[in-house]
């Protein structure tokens, strides 16, 4: 079955190293196929302490894409959505330091040059959109 958005999914495969706009090194993502293809797994690690991995697959029923991110410090982050023009868009909920759930949207665009922007955004009270990261994915 080809899922819609595959394409550019599979652009994500392999091991990247990914910097913050300062040019900054904020971490390695190692990403592979499994299950035949059908399903995503992405790690994460900044080797400074902090790391995660995530699960990536198509709904077919619902025709949308899921993540499941989890982390080491504890945060579980579902997020679905699909592709819009050639960005990946995924939104859901997560808590916030207070306790209160927030809007999140994370944005996966390819560039020109093979790299990758990754855009993840939270929303305040009144749905105004904030940078919550902002990297810059190179294959290694």
């Amino acid at each position: 079955m080809q899922r819609p958005g595959a394409p550019a999914v599979r652009l994500l495969v392999g091991d990247w190293q990914v910097k913050k706009p300062d040019g900054t090194l904020a971490g390695t993502n190692r990403v592979t196929l499994e299950y035949g293809g059908c399903v995503v797994h992405e790690h994460y690690a900044t080797g400074r302490g902090y790391s995660g991995e995530s699960l990536n697959a198509y709904d077919a029923a619902r025709k949308v894409w899921h993540q499941t991110w989890v982390d080491d410090g504890g945060l579980l982050l579902t997020l679905e959505g699909k592709l819009v023009g050639t960005s990946m868009v995924l939104e859901g909920i997560a808590p916030a330091q207070d306790g209160k759930m927030v809007k999140q949207r994370i944005t996966w665009t390819p560039n020109k040059d093979g790299s990758v922007r990754q855009l993840w955004e939270s929303a305040d009270p009144k749905g105004d959109w904030t940078t919550v990261f902002d990297g810059s994915y190179t294959k290694r």
